[in-house]
């Protein structure tokens, strides 16, 4: 039986944390990207639940979305992945990147 925690919000560490297993993960049918789902992607990718190519065939994702998710986690957290702060988080990356170089 998946463990969907509902009425629970999605931490930092339950990235780490859940899902457990491929019923936990959102349907592949999924539409509406919020937060959590897109959190939950990011864990079974990282927890070895699904791997990288099968995640972004399910999902119908391209690599480059996938990875903009897990590196705005890696960089801002959950709250990086709002997209209402899609554009100043990536803009943001974008001058740290510049500024490397």
């Amino acid at each position: 039986m998946p463990s969907r925690n509902l009425g629970r919000r999605t931490s930092d560490v339950d990235i780490n944390a859940h899902p457990l297993s491929l019923d936990d993960l959102p349907p592949p049918e999924t539409k509406r990207w919020v937060i959590r789902r897109k959190a939950q992607v990011v864990a079974g990718v990282r927890n070895g639940v699904i791997s990288l190519d099968d995640a972004c065939k399910r999902y119908k994702l391209s690599l480059e979305e996938f990875l903009s998710w897990q590196r705005l986690i890696d960089n801002h957290g959950l709250r990086g992945l709002r997209t209402t702060h899609l554009q100043k988080y990536r803009i943001d990356t974008e001058h740290k990147e510049a500024s490397k170089h």
